[in-house]
């Protein structure tokens, strides 16, 4: 029996990706940093920003910092109110959960400021009882600390416990930690690229089936 969800927030509960495209482009632009396909961008999302340069431009020794802090603040420009929404069925899906008894929490390589941001102003905070953001884990995704920290905080086994995401790097952070994985089709990852999780669903809906 599935007891705590542990949940991505950008491309699996936020439909965040135009605008993290945008803002990457931006960046790079500013940057001076050779051209990328808006396909390209958006494989970084589920990267913590600082480990994003070495992954988008391998043959270049980009300043990391420099890259975040420069994301970050063009970020905050274009982060207008209603530039993200919650895909279909999210919010009634979390409410049902809850009601159930599962614990929702979030795993995400946002920022934790950020993080709480987008969850009050979706009006997430009712369901949603724990987050981690990239500053509150040494490690980022795939690396299971984060799971392993929400586990821990909480008292229950691995085996009780799903990850929910939609990149490469959230199922193979939850299959590192030992729990049940699950992949949306809807957001960053191909179908493909998400083929290791235990199950994939095309609607976030469908995960009231799979914690029955």
């Amino acid at each position: 029996m599935i007891k705590i969800a542990i949940l991505d927030f950008d491309g699996t509960l936020g439909d965040t990706t135009a605008l993290i495209v945008r803002t990457t482009q931006a960046a790079i632009r500013e940057l001076g940093l050779p051209e990328r396909s808006d396909e390209q961008c958006a494989a970084m999302i589920g990267l913590r920003l600082v480990e994003i340069p070495p992954v988008l431009f391998p043959e270049l020794e980009v300043d990391r910092e420099l890259y975040a802090a420069t994301y970050r603040r063009i970020f905050n420009e274009f982060n207008t109110e209603g530039a993200v929404e919650l895909y279909p069925h999210v919010m009634e899906t979390l409410k049902e959960l809850k009601k159930r008894g599962i614990i929702l929490t979030i795993a995400s390589s946002r920022s934790n400021a950020s993080l709480t941001e987008y969850i009050n102003n979706l009006g997430l905070a009712s369901t949603i009882t724990y987050i981690l953001g990239a500053n509150d884990v040494k490690e980022g995704k795939p690396n299971p600390e984060a799971v392993l920290k929400t586990l821990a905080a909480h008292g229950i086994p691995a085996d009780e416990a799903i990850v929910v995401g939609d990149t490469v790097f959230d199922i193979d952070m939850g299959r590192n930690a030992g729990v049940k994985t699950c992949g949306v089709t809807y957001g960053n990852g191909s179908r493909e690229s998400l083929s290791n999780a235990d199950w994939l669903i095309d609607d976030f809906g469908k995960l009231l089936e799979l914690t029955a």
